[in-house]
């Protein structure tokens, strides 16, 4: 699974109004289920708070990737938020956030959200990705960053 598979342009959101992990949550949610077309808002919000009671995760370097697991989607879905200006994300670095890989999937269905986790982490090994994606202009650029970093790195988990 690639994160093409996942991300495109229309599930990229820039300039982020949000200023918190909170607010971050409420936002890219509302964005999620506008662009998928979902009606499991507060589904989707406890399961993202339920596993961030477990540890931050914004990992490092200004990324965070909040994730849960529910049964009120049947597959993986995703949406990227990027906020040029930073989100106090209580990161484990406690460094702000400034692009977040949200991503919501089936309970009963843990394979490709672990896989889609895995591409993210070899994602962040070349330090020129973050820069470059917080630096896009739209969200189709933004993609094409994703898209040549992705190529680049040969993440491909089929």
């Amino acid at each position: 699974m690639q994160l093409q598979d996942v991300f495109s342009p229309s599930t990229i959101k820039l300039n982020l109004d949000a200023n918190d992990k909170d607010e971050v949550f409420e936002e890219l949610t509302d964005f999620l289920v506008q662009v998928y077309h979902l009606e499991v808002r507060e589904e989707i919000l406890a399961a993202l708070h339920e596993r961030e009671e477990k540890m931050s995760t914004g990992v490092h370097r200004g990324i965070a990737v909040p994730h849960g697991k529910t049964n009120a989607v049947d597959r993986l879905v995703g949406v990227i938020g990027i906020s040029p200006g930073g989100i106090d994300y209580d990161a484990l670095d406690a460094h702000p956030v400034h692009v977040i890989f949200l991503l919501v999937s089936s309970a009963e269905d843990t394979g490709p959200h672990l896989k889609m986790l895995r591409s993210i982490a070899t994602l962040l090994q070349n330090p020129q990705f973050y820069p470059d994606l917080v630096a896009a202009k739209s969200a189709d650029q933004a993609y094409r960053i994703l898209c040549h970093y992705e190529e680049s790195l040969g993440v491909r988990e089929d």
